[in-house]
């Protein structure tokens, strides 16, 4: 997701490729999105093997640099903190304490208190794994199903843990049975249990896919509209286009925080499901 006019020109010449005649000039550009920082430098050192390695771990490499800007924003908010905050400091103070209360709403002020580190650390750097597609010659990692999968693997681990330290091995089981209490309940439990199970199972899948299609899909819609955009002025030879694809690029910053919202809610509810009844939130 660009939005430098002169990349709508190379973006145009790859509408018309197939993923491998892309590959063949050596520029390794999926046949969905727009050009990259590593597109350019796989055009400029041509097709070598540290040309393959880049292009290989490009959603990879990535997300390490968004995660580096993440912890790097967050260190200088929270490196002098003062009692009358800085623009920074503030901006930062009120995105967390915003999603604190929101979460809080949902676990309860005992359990928020436990959980909101992984979900703040969830919820930003999704965010921030987003938002980077929109940049110029940026990259949105969670394009990758890599990226996506890793996520839903680590909110699946981290629930399933919850749920065997908070009811212990005999209730992990009993849960995964249906919780039965009555004796017709019982009976049906080892049905149940093969059926939560793969209930448990389909959770990170459907996580991992939902992020993964919705990015996805804004890559696609934006590359589309650039190539339509050149295209409609192939005519006078011109290296840039039309730019038919800034609605979308607007419309992206809000999908993006949408989807970085629903699979950080969904996680949530995963966690609260675990938690004891007694122990549940509003």
């Amino acid at each position: 997701m660009q939005t430098i006019s002169g990349l709508v020109a190379e973006a145009a010449r790859f509408a018309g490729m197939t993923a491998t005649e892309a590959a063949a000039e050596g520029g390794h550009e999926a046949a969905h999105e727009l050009p990259n920082w590593i597109t350019l430098i796989n055009r400029f050192i041509g097709d070598t093997s540290l040309g393959h390695f880049l292009h290989q771990w490009e959603g990879m490499i990535y997300a390490y640099v968004v995660a580096g800007v993440v912890i790097l924003l967050a260190q200088l908010a929270s490196r002098n903190p003062t009692l009358v905050p800085g623009k920074l400091q503030n901006v930062v103070e009120m995105a967390v304490e915003g999603f604190a209360n929101f979460i809080t709403s949902i676990l309860g002020e005992k359990e928020a208190r436990k959980h909101i580190p992984f979900l703040g650390t969830l919820f930003f750097y999704i965010l921030a794994m987003n938002l980077s597609g929109v940049m110029p010659l940026g990259k949105s990692p969670t394009a990758s199903p890599n990226t996506t999968v890793a996520l839903a693997l680590c909110v699946f681990l981290y629930a399933n843990f919850i749920g065997l330290t908070k009811n212990g091995p005999i209730g992990y089981l009993k849960h995964l049975a249906g919780s039965p209490r009555s004796g017709v309940e019982w009976v049906f439990a080892p049905l149940m249990f093969p059926i939560h199970v793969l209930g448990e199972i389909a959770k990170p899948v459907s996580l991992s896919l939902r992020l993964f299609g919705n990015v996805t899909g804004e890559d696609v819609l934006l590359f589309a509209f650039c190539s339509l955009g050149v295209t409609a002025l192939s005519f006078m030879n011109s290296p840039v286009g039309i730019p038919f694809q800034t609605p979308f690029i607007l419309l992206a910053f809000l999908t993006s925080l949408i989807q970085a919202l629903v699979f950080t809610l969904l996680s949530t509810i995963y966690i609260l499901l675990w938690l004891p009844h007694e122990e549940e939130g509003h």
